[in-house]
């Protein structure tokens, strides 16, 4: 991603403009072309082929599926292409799923002879710092393991260490009809690009904004309010005349920071807590824009079951929408997270981390055990399986290992069956005449806590909270069917 009027804009505009005619006097006025067919040679193409495709994101060539052929556009024939293909890499999520030149698509043995395809088990395949790992072939940890036993434990294991989500055909049977129907709904990207506040945003999956706004190839959210817009120029009207007066998140602001989280970070944070029902327009939106980079969101138009907890940087021109989390009123199953998401523009600075240890610092005050609500994404898993560690870890350290897992969940207010698996991961639990028994020597735990994935988290002031839980009289009313996470 990029700031809005790169060179990434010159370069599809140039593209998208072709060549010029050449000039030169005509004598006489030539016949009009006929219509242009497939070149010689050049392979037509079907959705659900398997095919091997140059990758824009590493110029590599990957196995891949096409979802979609289209006529028109930039690889259309009258632009000097082929038409155009959507394509899945199946060794990465599909965030990666692109639209390219027909022409460009190669079928897997053509790529094998020229040696450049990669399959699940090819060198190209561990080209991108090991997501491509995480997708199929068979599994184990390499070298000498490939070959080992899986046992129900182990490949539990296994995914969940690589974040592998369950294939279709492995969940219950009302699950997989739902399943199928969200990826047939959500199989191809509507928008392509959105522009918010300074930063511009390859998107990641299909969002449902209006028809009128899902058709066009790049969008422009005001980083305040989340209206969306279809130009620059009506953004820009947006904001001229005191249209738009928010310079922050609507709601109440719960937390303020006096410096940054951290040395890595230039401006403090702020959190704000929105109810959907106050502000509904408001939360839409942002369910809208988090659809884009969220496969599995359920993006409802019924806010009001929850809140809002939006956490911003703040300077001398307003507060600027770094992510959130939602969380609902009452949950009978005591999820303290429902849905969260780090924009992709501040992503890998601590604020997945961040958003997560708030979520617990809110049940602490309530006095209740937490946990989030499921599935998580795979970039989800990754952030609470290093907040649970660290936690875990750090706990373990400070009493000398002389804790039981109940005693670590009362403190830390983590579920019990997120600290074990957890503890499973690190290989610091064993089940023993019933029970699960900590194997935890301060060596061991030190040697966990000094890796790169157990660094310490961005700074939380505890104190700067300003934030109480409903009255007892609310909270203990009787639970309203669970409605989907927004």
């Amino acid at each position: 991603m990029a700031p809005p009027g790169g060179p990434k804009g010159a370069a599809a505009a140039a593209e998208a403009a072709g060549a010029p005619a050449p000039s030169g006097p005509k004598k006489v006025p030539a016949a009009e072309p006929a219509p242009r067919g497939p070149e010689p040679g050049l392979r037509a193409w079907a959705a659900g082929e398997r095919c091997s495709c140059k990758a824009s994101f590493d110029g590599r060539l990957h196995q891949a599926q096409v979802v979609e052929v289209r006529e028109g556009g930039e690889g259309s024939p009258e632009a000097g292409g082929s038409g155009r293909a959507y394509v899945h890499y199946l060794d990465f999520n599909k965030r990666l799923d692109e639209w390219v030149a027909l022409d460009s698509l190669q079928s897997p043995g053509e790529a094998k002879e020229a040696g450049g395809a990669a399959g699940p088990d090819g060198a190209g395949a561990a080209g991108t710092g090991g997501e491509a790992g995480a997708a199929g072939g068979k599994p184990g940890f390499g070298g000498g393991d490939s070959g080992r036993k899986m046992t129900r434990n182990f490949k539990r294991r296994y995914d969940e260490i690589h974040h592998i989500e369950k294939p279709v055909e492995e969940l219950p049977a009302i699950d997989q009809q739902l399943e199928r129907l969200h990826e047939e709904k959500t199989k191809v990207k509507n928008i392509q690009l959105v522009e918010l506040g300074r930063w511009e945003m390859d998107t990641w999956y299909y969002s449902p904004y209006p028809e009128e706004y899902a058709r066009c190839h790049k969008i422009f959210l005001c980083e305040y309010c989340l209206k969306y817009l279809k130009t620059r120029e009506a953004l820009v009207r947006h904001h001229q005349g005191g249209r738009c007066k928010l310079r922050r998140p609507p709601g109440r602001e719960i937390y303020r920071a006096d410096r940054p989280p951290s040395s890595r970070h230039e401006n403090p944070l702020s959190v704000f807590e929105v109810d959907g029902s106050e502000h509904n327009l408001y939360c839409q939106n942002l369910g809208l824009l988090a659809k884009l980079f969220l496969d599995h969101k359920t993006c409802y138009y019924d806010t009001a079951p929850f809140n809002y907890y939006v956490v911003t940087e703040r300077d001398r021109r307003g507060h600027h929408l770094v992510g959130y989390f939602s969380k609902e009123k009452v949950s009978a199953e005591g999820y303290n997270l429902a849905c969260i998401l780090t924009l992709p523009s501040h992503q890998r600075k601590g604020y997945g981390g961040f958003l997560i240890a708030f979520s617990y610092e809110l049940s602490k005050r309530e006095g209740r055990v937490g946990t989030p609500e499921r599935p998580l994404s795979d970039l989800g898993q990754v952030s609470y399986r290093s907040y649970w560690s660290r936690v875990v870890l750090e706990l373990l350290r400070e009493h000398r290992g002389n804790l039981s897992v109940k005693e670590i969940s009362h403190i830390s207010c983590i579920r019990v069956e997120d600290i074990v698996s957890t503890l499973q991961t690190l290989g610091l639990i064993k089940y023993w005449k019933g029970q699960h028994v900590i194997t935890a020597s301060t060596k061991v735990v030190e040697e966990h806590l000094r890796s790169k994935q157990h660094r310490p988290g961005l700074e939380i002031v505890s104190g700067k909270i300003q934030w109480q839980p409903p009255s007892p009289l609310i909270s203990k009313r009787s639970p309203r069917v669970p409605t989907p996470r927004s």
